[in-house]
């Protein structure tokens, strides 16, 4: 009754229905201008790492044969069609967002120039400019019989150009050099901000790289590359290397879109899809500017504080506010961090104090994204140097981190640390630091567990969550962790923690069978989860069992949802609400009621089949009464928001929640809410959540 295929979404299609999500920030007209650019760049983002991995993933399987029905009922060439049609539609939507912001920036002085209307002394400008600083780098390629199409890189923009001499027509193409701004600032007017995009200062000039030759016509494109990594590490001796390799490979993948300016003449749009090997639908003719990704930088424009979100200032937590030795803080009480609200220093500080404290003996870390420039591996570094045992896993498979990841694992292989790469055929996602210090009454450890990663970079953009203990089963568990990823050990048994994929869907599954039971006996029964997705069909199936049974289940799930909500018989017991607003909702926060003894768990994983199955994952229970308080006052808060909120529909599509009534902006509420908490420490956060209902932020 469950496993009907109408009961399911396709991930695909709802991840899309995600990214359109995303692209309604663009155009919500209370957002200030250039934060509304910024969402435009993310849905670029976003949709080129689909394009690469997701798409390429089921051209690949359908040219090697495999055309297998997935949840939904829907054959991969009935998925790829589908895709075609909502992605187009998605770009086009995009381009008429990008437009409606560039003729509102006009009014703020912001303007992007055509570079034929510009004349005079900003004209010879640019003739500078082109002849000084682009055209030195600019090299442009013949395609001939003696100059094959040349090899272009993933994700770069280029011209092509059809020449004419004498009655003969060329084919040429111009890389759009990388190194130098994609939007270059014409000088010389104070009031006004003037900007024109490198390739139509390119185009203006082109004459002059083809001397001899007439330019007939020309056009940008950009191509889009299956960016997939295929790794077998049952065979490979090497993984550092293996995946060194692999890297190189991926800039060679098969072209999966291209990118092209509407107005391009037929010539050249049927001469790049021969040379590139793509069929129709892969083309995607661009109404402005390609590859939006440029505006991420563009956004953050000196002078235009007016045109962005006034900065968050994360505060201190209230349990660390005036405190020093954090290690003294933890021993006393369990401590939860809630990021971006909170700042992520103490996080560092845990590491930077645990490098240079002489009772530290040794820490032990995961790491799976981290920032270009953390300072949590230089604290790590440095511990190694000031002689503590240095144990970090790097996870050199995280997807696009993979070169930042090699990079760091050998500077740390440097500084003396112990650098471990994981289990075989196991991503290790899960968020551990542990910390162990030798202490007067005996050994002690000290943990940190989180939903997020060790980043503080995202840590200010990402919801996340996050615990320092020193409680010692946790320690223990730690202990255990850590051995299990570095030797031979075989999974203890645990005493707080469970780990996937040995153990973590079996824990779910009994939750859930727990609130059902509850249920049937006429007793209160709740689930409520917050994830970034949710696809695993078997814990669907059982939430739909819960339903069917009267469990109440309220879902929060950020981006993909393959469970369809409101199907009498099956999920009429089920909501399903996205939020999509300043912040990524990155937090994994699980809540049953428990017949009274409510519990709450967080978790680094999603309910995805390659989170329970091909990841190790961490979930682990939040046992202070103040901190489940806490957080039951914020799930609360997040399914009263009315502002970024969007609802599920039976039919898998979304709709803004109701607006009317008091206004609630979650994430405005938790900027306010963590500052208050700051100020005045006494008055807890849990406290402060129980007036739902306040004026806007």
């Amino acid at each position: 009754m469950f496993a009907k295929h109408e009961n399911f979404i396709n991930r695909e299609l709802s991840w899309l229905k995600f990214n359109s999500r995303v692209l309604g920030e663009a155009n919500d007209q209370q957002k200030p201008l250039l934060e509304r650019l910024r969402f435009l760049a993310i849905t670029s983002s976003n949709l080129d790492e689909f394009f690469m991995i997701r798409l390429a993933g089921l051209k690949h399987q359908l040219e090697s044969g495999v055309n297998k029905i997935d949840a939904a009922g829907l054959t991969v060439e009935q998925q790829i069609m589908q895709i075609s049609e909502a992605a187009h539609a998605m770009v086009k939507e995009q381009y008429r967002h990008l437009r409606s912001i560039l003729r509102n920036l006009e009014q703020d002085e912001i303007y992007f120039c055509d570079v034929q209307e510009i004349k005079g002394k900003d004209k010879e400008w640019l003739d500078n400019y082109f002849h000084h600083t682009v055209y030195p780098v600019i090299t442009p390629m013949a395609v001939d019989a003696s100059h094959p199409f040349p090899f272009l890189a993933n994700r770069t923009l280029n011209l092509a150009v059809t020449l004419r001499r004498d009655n003969e027509i060329s084919m040429a193409v111009i890389p759009v050099p990388g190194g130098l701004p994609r939007i270059v600032a014409i000088p010389g007017n104070a009031k006004k901000k003037r900007f024109v995009f490198l390739e139509q200062i390119i185009m203006t000039f082109a004459q002059k790289l083809f001397y001899g030759y007439k330019i007939q016509d020309m056009a940008a494109f950009r191509i889009t590359r299956n960016a997939d990594l295929s790794i077998d590490e049952e065979d490979v001796k090497d993984l550092l290397a293996e995946v060194e390799k692999s890297l190189r490979q991926r800039k060679r993948g098969q072209a999966v879109r291209l990118e092209i300016a509407k107005s391009t003449k037929p010539d050249i749009k049927e001469f790049l899809i021969q040379a590139l090997k793509i069929v129709e639908p892969d083309v995607y003719e661009i109404s402005g500017p390609i590859d939006l990704t440029c505006m991420m930088k563009f956004v953050d424009l000196p002078g235009c504080d007016q045109l962005r979100y006034i900065p968050l200032v994360p505060q201190m937590p209230a349990d660390l506010v005036g405190e020093e030795d954090l290690f003294a803080v933890i021993r006393q009480r369990d401590i939860l961090l809630h990021h971006p609200f909170e700042s992520f220093r103490p996080v560092i500080d845990f590491v930077r104090q645990a490098a240079t404290d002489p009772k530290v003996l040794a820490i032990k870390q995961t790491l799976y994204r981290v920032s270009g420039n953390s300072p949590i591996v230089r604290a790590l570094a440095q511990a190694a140097e000031n002689g503590k045992q240095v144990t970090v896993l790097v996870e050199l498979k995280a997807r696009f981190d993979e070169e930042n990841n090699i990079l760091w694992a050998k500077r740390l292989e440097e500084a003396g640390c112990h650098v471990i790469y994981g289990l075989v055929g196991l991503k290790t996602h899960a968020k551990m630091i542990l910390v162990v210090r030798q202490e007067e009454s005996g050994i002690k450890r000290y943990v940190h567990m989180g939903t997020g990663n060790y980043n503080d970079t995202t840590a200010k953009i990402y919801t996340d969550m996050g615990i320092f203990t020193a409680n010692d089963q946790f320690g223990a568990d730690a202990s255990g962790f850590f051995n299990v990823l570095s030797g031979y050990s075989d999974p203890p048994v645990w005493n707080k923690i469970v780990v996937a994929p040995l153990g973590l869907r079996e824990k779910i599954e009994s939750l859930i069978d727990r609130e059902i039971t509850f249920a049937q006996e006429g007793r209160p029964a709740r689930i409520i989860v917050k994830m970034n997705a949710l696809l695993d069909k078997e814990i669907i199936m059982k939430l739909y069992e819960a339903s069917h049974c009267g469990v109440k289940i309220d879902l929060i799930i950020r981006g993909i949802c393959a469970l369809r909500p409101g199907i009498p018989g099956v999920s009429e017991n089920i909501t399903v609400r996205s939020i999509v607003g300043r912040f990524l909702e990155h937090s994994r926060i699980f809540y049953f009621s428990n017949g009274g003894d409510e519990k709450i768990f967080l978790s680094s994983a999603d309910w995805m089949p390659r989170n329970l199955n091909e990841r190790v994952e961490l979930f682990f229970p939040v046992d202070d009464e103040r901190h489940t308080e806490r957080i039951k006052g914020i799930l609360e808060l997040l399914l009263k928001d009315n502002r970024k909120a969007y609802v599920m529909k039976r039919d898998g599509g979304y709709r803004r929640v109701d607006r009317r009534g008091k206004g609630i902006n979650s994430q405005s509420w938790l900027m306010e809410l963590a500052s208050q908490a700051a100020n005045v420490p006494e008055i807890s956060l849990a406290q402060r959540l129980k007036p739902m209902y306040r004026k806007d932020l």
